[in-house]
């Protein structure tokens, strides 16, 4: 029954910037990490970044010191802040929050193009 609900992507010039949103369904304390994928087409997925329960984050090296992962726990949403985009940053981003060793949920994706 958990549902997330992501919003926030679209189409930018290089060099601009996006924020992504993932609602969750409940608590987001109750997930041990969530995050984001990325699905370019014929390229395999990719983790770029997260944040667990307890507020410590990560991410790619290709997108250090341009994204940033954080989150409103009142809301039960996680945010991905992108700046400086590059036209490598474009995909399907897909959130997913992961509970225990076993359970992963997934959004809907959203698309974020990035033109030259």
């Amino acid at each position: 029954q958990v549902q997330l609900v992501e919003s926030g992507g679209g189409l930018v010039q290089a060099g601009g910037s996006l924020r992504l949103s993932c609602a969750a369904s409940e608590s987001i304390f109750r997930f041990n990490a969530m995050g984001w994928y990325r699905q370019a087409p014929g390229k395999q997925r990719e983790l770029v970044a997260t944040i667990t329960s307890y507020g410590s984050t990560n991410s790619v090296d290709s997108v250090k010191g341009r994204f940033t992962i954080s989150r409103d726990n009142a809301r039960n949403t996680v945010f991905l802040q992108m700046s400086s985009l590059k036209p490598e940053d474009t995909a399907v981003y897909l959130c997913f929050a992961r509970r225990g060793v076993q359970d992963t949920y997934w959004g809907q994706g959203t698309q974020v193009t990035v033109s030259s």
